[in-house]
């Protein structure tokens, strides 16, 4: 089962603007909770941080909100098998809210509603393409932390590097390992 990474006092100092000491201080006197790594140091898990920023009235930054939630993933692909196969691989995983779309025009509908944290994207579909796709994800402000891995069983030369210039994080050609996939989602959105 995933666990979210923990943050360290100094993310910790960063994300409230504050010293080191301060941190270290809050974690002495209870106020936030913490444990010990064997090697001596403190970390914090997200969700208690958030705990302490809510009962501070402290804000919460964005993308930490969403940390200890559900990831949601959007899988796009015209090829119904395929598109099942991953959806069964990432049930298997806890943490994840699935949504499918099966050509380019639903996904982008699915963009705005379901607002994924990273797209399972195929590249070769029929009508608006996975690059067209990919181009709108990466140019969109609501989609800004959105991570996408682009799969193909027909990249040409040049198409990945055409696809890592749009922003697309990673990708892999059909057919893949599943484990491979679930790895680099879970790398991607920082979950070990």
């Amino acid at each position: 089962m995933p666990t979210e990474k923990p943050l360290t006092t100094g993310e910790i100092a960063d994300f409230c603007h504050v010293h080191l000491r301060t941190v270290l201080q809050w974690i002495h006197d209870g106020k936030l909770k913490a444990y010990r790594t064997p090697g001596n140091h403190s970390r914090v898990a997200v969700d208690d941080f958030v705990a302490f920023l809510k009962q501070y009235n402290m804000p919460i930054p964005e993308h930490l909100a969403s940390r200890g939630a559900n990831r949601k993933l959007l899988i796009v692909d015209d090829d119904a098998n395929m598109v099942n196969s991953i959806k069964r691989l990432f049930k298997k995983e806890s943490g994840f809210e699935i949504d499918v779309a099966y050509d380019g025009f639903e996904a982008g509908i699915k963009l705005l509603l379901f607002k994924p944290d990273i797209v399972v994207l195929d590249m070769k579909m029929p009508g608006m393409n996975g690059y067209e796709v990919a181009q709108k994800i990466k140019r969109s402000a609501n989609c800004e932390r959105t991570k996408i891995i682009g799969v193909s069983a027909y990249f040409e030369e040049g198409d990945k590097e055409k696809l890592s210039k749009i922003g697309v994080e990673y990708c892999f050609d059909k057919p893949f390992n599943s484990q491979d996939l679930l790895d680099k989602a879970k790398e991607l959105l920082q979950l070990v």
